[in-house]
């Protein structure tokens, strides 16, 4: 058994070697002949034979061969299985875990006792979030950590900003968002919308309202209020 062992660990070693050497000359490669490439975080084999995943900027995925002579932007479609494995990647590398939100930047509506926990990233003028704030309404024992994040218009920020400055954020937004009040002018720091911004586009978040559950789950657009309880409820941290 012992040189059986010995071969397989030789093998193991070589084989390792060869993805270090392999990783080294595409890397190598796409820097002299791509200068204005990013920095590559990561280079690893994909699923298809030949065809390497470059990733850039955190979550940025390029597919090279293994020599790095050609560069691909798009989507990797496994056909068998009829999975984009793109957007399974990009969902990974962008994933948040609730403990990782900047919760500072966010202000608190709390309803009952307020043990369950979600956060909701919106805009003040975006529509389907004024529908879920609605919905939201009904769901009682929750924490919600809202995270203005104007994104539509100049407006949007305008909005964002005399919400963020007023003396009761939570009634100032709900007012708006629920009763049609406009939030009276004011002024303060409001370096957070930017914040929010800022840390959206890193996560991947590209539209309103994205709400985010406590064990992760990312769900994006208006959800009704049965499928909201059933995410409150299966949520576990």
């Amino acid at each position: 058994m012992k040189p059986i062992k010995i071969l397989l660990l030789t093998l193991l070693a070589a084989l390792s070697l060869g993805a270090v050497a392999q990783e080294a000359t595409i890397r190598k490669n796409l820097a002299e002949r791509l200068p204005n490439l990013p920095k590559i975080d990561e280079v690893s084999k994909t699923p298809m034979p030949g065809l390497y995943e470059v990733r850039v900027n955190q979550s940025e995925i390029f597919y090279t061969d293994e020599k790095g002579d050609f560069l691909i932007q798009g989507s990797l479609i496994d056909t068998q299985a009829r999975v984009d494995l793109t957007e399974q990647r990009l969902d990974k590398l962008s994933a948040i875990a609730y403990k990782d939100l900047p919760i500072k930047d966010a202000f608190t509506i709390v309803r009952g006792n307020g043990k369950r926990k979600m956060a909701v990233f919106s805009d003040p003028n975006c529509g389907y979030c004024k529908r879920l704030e609605r919905d939201l309404a009904k769901i009682d024992n929750v924490t919600v950590h809202l995270f203005l994040y104007p994104i539509l218009s100049a407006d949007s920020t305008e909005k964002s900003r005399n919400i963020w400055c007023s003396k009761d954020k939570g009634k100032a937004y709900l007012d708006w968002m629920v009763r049609d009040v406009t939030p009276a002018t004011a002024s303060c720091d409001a370096s957070a919308m930017a914040r929010n911004v800022e840390f959206g586009k890193k996560s991947r978040i590209t539209g309103t309202p994205t709400v985010i559950f406590a064990d992760g789950t990312r769900v994006p657009g208006a959800i009704d209020v049965a499928r909201i309880e059933k995410f409150l409820t299966e949520a576990k941290p």
